[in-house]
Order: structure tokens, then C-alpha cells, then sequence
């Protein structure tokens, strides 16, 4: 009797180059924008948390001084991991002008990333997807993905391979794509060789420190969250500091002033991936037509968005902010006023405020008649 044999499945053992760079033509394959192989340490990082978390620059993240040795040592997080595939997807849907902020006050501005599909399911999606092509190539292996959904110093694996380099605004920048993408990454148990890092090309510039609206990016390098718009109109759930509304502008979910000034963003390259493409109309939605969701509609709105994570409340209270940064218009007053009521004492404060903002803006243009 003839034993049947298995195809042979080509497991490229021998050539681990070889291995690597068919790894990374799949990832292109699949919408990623790069693809470098990280060794499992980010040792040397540790100490900049340490000293950022010394600082209280956290804010109340108190998750971020959690788990310190496994952010440090990837095969605490992952036992049997040999190599990290880190890989990045662009997120732009159109190319913003060079170095300049926009200035629309009456338009609820909401993060370039926000504004489509929650990118760490896009990101989960494509990283299992990777993870089979390789399983079908090479054979059984250890993977497991992340899309900042775990404790580790993704910047800084994929700084170290040669990504890009991390920019005085602390975000990561690659010298032909700019700093408008989000990073994953694959755990993998595979021997594949690691990528080298880059040099950095921030040189004299300081334009995202001069740009900040809050003067959150103390120094070069070091972000204090506390003053952070992307922070404050997103993790952060209480009254903000009223020394703080009035920079925040009418900047309801993130911020991407930093960004939109940095000159390597001229080279920012759009998304192919269409799940990024804005939903709802949240690229020019106005701060009045925000503020007339209730929160069926924002349920509905934000069904498999980012938006999601701010809550209802907490995104009212932003556009609360925004409305009292508008010009004067009867229009804002009026609806702050209707809504008052339907909301809690968080937003409620937030309301009498840019009633307040409304009421200085009407006696201002009244007295200048």
C-alpha cells in the first residue's frame, strides 16, 4: 500500500531573509502602509514613562504606570515571542494643506482618525488576515496581534525598526509619509531578522510646540496630558479647567493642530483603505447640528467609531465648549438654553459657561456699534 503524503509547504527555515521580505510584500498587500520586524525590547524606553509618570503628566491614566515590566520585556506579554511585526496604516482621505490649522469656528472639528471606522478593528482584522498568509506559507506558529489594545511601548518597537522617529510632538514620523497613521502589531514566535532604526530629522524645528493651543507639549519630546485636547475631549470624563476652554476652541474629539503644522506632513500619503472614509458627515458637520443629537442619535452615529469612547455626555460637553467659542450667534444661545435641562451637571456647567462666552461676545459687539 502507497502511504499519501502531504504537500510540501515551502517554510523558507533556511532563509529567513527570504521569510521576512515575503512577509512584508503581503502586508503592503494588505493596505499597510509599512512593515518592519522589532526585536521583543523596549528597555531603554522605560525610563521616559517613569519620569513622564514622576512628572503627573498621566493625568488620572493611572493604566499607563501598570505593567511596567511586561511594556518593557514584549515576552512577559507574550511568552515564546522571537520577533514583532510592526506595521502602519495612513488614515488621511485627502491631503490637508501644508502647514496650515484650518480655521472653521463653527464647524465641530473632530480627529482626522475619528472621522471613519474605528481603525483598531480595521487594524485587528488585517493583522489576523496577515497572520494566516504566514500560517499558510510557513506552517503552524505563535501569533498573537494588538492594535493599542494591550500594555506595550508600541512607538518605540517600531522607532527602533526603522519606522520613523519619534517628533518633539511625542507621535512617530516617517520621512516620506508624515505622522497621519496608526500603528499594530504581531507578536510571532518566528526567528526573523530585525529591522534597524532611523536617524531624526526634527533638527531646529518647533513648530508643533508653538502650535499647540494649550502649550501642552512642554518641552521637546514630553506631552503633558492634563493639557492635552486629545486627552481632555476624549479619555478625560469631568469639568475642564476653564483656563483651558477657551484654547480648546471647537476641537470636540482630538486634535490634530500638531500634525497640520509638522512639515513632513507634506509628504502625508492618502488611505487606500476605505474604511476610513468619513461617516455621518463628520467632516463638516456644524457645531449646532452636533449639538441637536440626542443620544439614540449619537449611538447610532458612532456605531463602530472612536466617537464611541468619549461617551454622550462627555461629547455634549465638548461641543458645549465649542458653541461658546463660536462667534455670537442668537441661534447658540437659544439652543444651549433648550438643551440645559437634558443634560447632566458635568454638561451643565460646560452650557453656562458658553452662555456666558455668548453673552461677553453679544455686549462686545453691541458696545463697538
Amino acid at each position: 500500500m502507497t502511504a499519501v503524503t502531504s504537500p510540501v509547504i515551502p517554510t523558507y527555515s533556511d532563509d529567513p531573509w527570504a521569510l521576512k521580505a515575503w512577509i512584508k510584500a503581503e502586508a503592503l498587500a494588505l493596505g499597510f502602509a509599512d512593515c518592519v520586524i522589532a526585536k521583543p525590547d523596549a528597555q531603554d524606553e522605560l525610563a521616559r514613562l517613569q519620569e513622564y509618570l514622576a512628572r503627573g503628566y498621566h493625568a488620572d491614566m493611572d493604566f499607563l504606570g501598570q505593567n511596567l515590566e511586561k511594556r518593557a520585556n514584549p515576552t512577559l506579554l507574550v511568552p515564546n515571542t522571537k520577533s514583532i511585526i510592526c506595521v502602519r496604516m495612513d488614515y488621511l482621505v485627502e491631503t490637508p494643506q501644508p502647514r496650515h490649522v484650518p480655521d472653521a469656528p463653527n464647524h465641530g472639528v473632530i480627529a482626522r482618525y475619528a472621522r471613519g471606522r474605528d481603525y483598531h478593528k480595521v487594524m485587528r482584522g488585517r493583522l489576523k488576515t496577515l497572520s494566516q498568509r504566514i500560517h499558510a506559507r510557513v506552517g503552524p506558529f505563535e501569533s498573537r496581534p494588538f492594535a493599542d489594545s494591550a500594555p506595550i511601548f508600541e512607538k518605540s518597537l517600531a522607532e527602533n525598526a526603522g519606522m520613523g522617529w519619534t517628533g518633539k510632538h511625542t507621535l512617530l514620523i516617517h520621512k516620506k509619509s508624515g505622522s497621519f497613521f496608526v500603528l499594530g502589531e504581531l507578536f510571532t514566535s518566528l526567528d526573523l531578522p530585525f529591522d534597524a532604526p532611523t536617524t531624526k530629522h526634527c533638527g531646529s524645528c518647533h513648530a508643533c510646540l508653538d502650535i499647540c493651543p494649550t502649550q501642552a507639549i512642554v518641552e521637546p519630546y514630553m506631552l503633558d496630558a492634563r493639557k492635552c485636547i486629545a486627552y481632555l475631549t476624549i479619555e478625560y470624563k469631568g469639568i475642564i479647567p476653564e483656563d483651558l476652554r477657551r484654547p480648546i476652541g471647537n476641537r470636540v474629539f482630538g486634535c490634530d493642530d500638531c500634525q497640520l503644522i509638522c512639515p513632513w506632513n507634506s509628504f502625508a500619503k492618502v488611505t487606500p483603505i476605505e474604511d476610513f472614509q468619513p461617516r455621518h458627515g463628520l467632516d463638516r458637520l456644524s457645531l449646532l447640528e452636533l449639538w441637536q443629537w440626542d443620544e439614540a442619535t449619537f449611538l447610532a452615529c458612532t456605531e463602530g467609531s472612536p466617537l464611541r469612547r468619549t461617551g454622550y455626555q462627555s461629547f455634549m460637553r465638548n461641543i458645549a465648549i465649542g458653541l461658546g467659542n463660536a462667534p455670537f450667534n442668537p441661534e447658540i444661545m437659544a439652543a444651549l438654553k433648550a438643551k440645559r435641562d437634558q443634560h447632566d451637571e458635568v454638561v451643565q456647567v460646560h452650557i453656562d459657561w458658553a452662555l456666558n462666552e455668548q453673552h461677553l461676545k453679544q455686549t462686545t459687539s453691541c458696545t463697538s456699534l
